[in-house]
């Protein structure tokens, strides 16, 4: 089984190979357990979301993609990403209408989504105790929520470090 990355480490300076092996390696154990196939289309643009951190927009990914294959359409890409997000790979930033890649997909959670506004990195957090009060809180008044995303626009520490050397104000 992969290990889980620390959302604090992903923060700092590391290599995104990292990412994507884990990434992947979690895809094939997911994929082989659900009995449904990584295609390498599917695994394809599950590499390029991972290879960083920042969201990524499907008309990016398939500019991207076009350089392993120049006549690819968009369904093409919108397809993987259905797979890969019912698959839990990849979840979807609402506000951006963009993507980014599952780092716990082996571990059942509900995550928050931290977005930088500076650098556009997002990052995935454990936010179960949040979805359980929010739930709980709905309940008692007798609704039933369908979907609930939960996402944090803000600066990242990096960002805000440097911010603070440039004597900029946020």
């Amino acid at each position: 089984m992969t290990q889980n990355i620390d959302s604090k480490t992903l923060q700092g300076q590391h290599h995104h190979r990292d990412c994507i092996d884990h990434a992947l390696q979690t895809a094939e154990q997911i994929c082989l357990k659900k009995g449904v196939r990584l295609t390498a289309i599917r695994k394809s643009v599950l590499e390029l979301i991972c290879a960083n951190h920042k969201a990524i927009g499907a008309y990016e990914l398939l500019d991207l993609f076009r350089a392993q294959d120049p006549k690819a359409k968009p369904v093409t890409i919108y397809r993987a990403l259905d797979f890969l997000m019912e698959a839990g790979l990849v979840h979807k930033i609402e506000s951006l209408n963009a993507f980014i890649g599952c780092l716990q997909a082996e571990t059942q959670h509900k995550s928050a989504i931290l977005i930088c506004d500076q650098c556009k990195n997002a990052y995935e957090i454990d936010a179960s105790p949040v979805y359980e009060s929010l739930f709980s809180l709905s309940e008692e008044v007798q609704f039933k929520p369908q979907c609930l995303t939960l996402e944090l626009h803000g600066l990242c520490a990096n960002c805000r470090k440097t911010g603070v050397q440039n004597n900029q104000s946020f």
